[in-house]
């Protein structure tokens, strides 16, 4: 049995659906990066700026925009799915019977559709991620994997992971952490640093507003700390969710109670934005954003500061955005 119990991908036949590939990305990570966002996550925030993700598998995406309303897309489907409607094009059949064959998105002349998610071999990944590689190398960054949640889809990522490492990429994970104790081990053993996502102290709240509960993150986030793997703590901060003291010093206790680190624990403060309600509105079908209407607004420089001294009252090295 493989180490770790974590069945190996086969190099020669791993694919993987990546859904963007963002260069010159000085936000995720040391240095200048190039960032793989793998499609396919667990958690449904209300707040979510990439809802693309989510699903593990391709889908159609639509620009009501860019559409000039000409219906070739709908004449090119050979299900007989599409139809063009008030609200624009929208699927007429269930979208189940979709099979993502391009041909309506290779028909439109004005690419308002298009499919999200394409499928890459390893040799076809590593062949963009070499691309920048002079400029990752002279910048001092690296690789980092995103979503979506690279954690969901462990054999790939390690298997990713692993090739990145034999090429001498540096390789951080922007990860929510929410999966078994064995896969979240067996990636921090496989990078040199994890972006690691702590939305909410509260598990009922946690649950209410990610649609999962945080026990494994909170387990996974004291394990790794133990192990003495480099993490980098980011804190969506959005008021009325969690931009309060209560939420604020939990996380303190909660982060102060870890394995002390050789120096002080770094903590993003990253600002709520609504930029992916758009996003939602061209999934198709679309998806609600925020559908339960949960007060959700971007906090004051005020209240940024004051959580951000709150933390720092306990050793920790804030920084707001990044």
């Amino acid at each position: 049995m493989h180490r770790g119990g974590i069945k190996p991908a086969n190099k020669e036949e791993t694919a993987m659906y990546i859904f963007d590939i963002k260069r010159y990305a000085i936000n995720d990570g040391p240095g200048i990066r190039t960032t793989l966002f793998m499609k396919g996550c667990p958690l449904r925030c209300v707040w979510c700026h990439n809802p693309e993700s989510w699903t593990a598998q391709p889908q159609l995406l639509y620009k009501k925009s860019k559409c000039m309303g000409c219906s070739t897309c709908v004449a090119a489907c050979p299900e007989h799915l599409l139809g063009l409607t008030p609200d624009g094009i929208r699927f007429t059949q269930p979208s189940t019977s979709c099979q993502l064959c391009g041909r309506c998105t290779d028909s439109c002349p004005t690419t308002a559709l298009e499919i999200c998610g394409c499928k890459y071999t390893m040799n076809e990944l590593m062949a963009e991620v070499e691309k920048e590689r002079s400029i990752m190398e002279d910048s001092g960054g690296g690789v980092t994997l995103c979503g979506g949640e690279p954690l969901m889809h462990p054999e790939y990522t390690l298997e990713l992971l692993r090739e990145l490492g034999r090429r001498g990429f540096h390789r951080t994970v922007d990860t929510t952490l929410y999966a078994t104790a064995e896969v979240a081990e067996a990636v921090a053993n496989e990078c040199e640093l994890l972006l690691v996502d702590l939305k909410l102290m509260d598990p009922e709240k946690h649950r209410l507003y990610t649609g999962v509960g945080n026990a494994l993150i909170l387990q996974n986030i004291r394990l790794l700390a133990d192990m003495g793997k480099h993490m980098l703590i980011r804190i969506p901060l959005i008021d009325g969710v969690n931009a309060d003291d209560d939420n604020i010093e939990a996380t303190a206790r909660f982060l102060s109670s870890l394995t002390p680190h050789p120096s002080p624990l770094t903590i993003h403060l990253l600002p709520y934005h609504d930029v992916g309600k758009d996003k939602h509105r061209r999934m198709l079908p679309p998806s609600a954003y925020n559908p339960q209407g949960f007060p959700l607004a971007v906090p004051s420089e005020e209240l940024q500061h004051h959580c951000a001294a709150l933390l720092e009252t306990h050793g920790f090295h804030v920084v707001i955005g990044g």
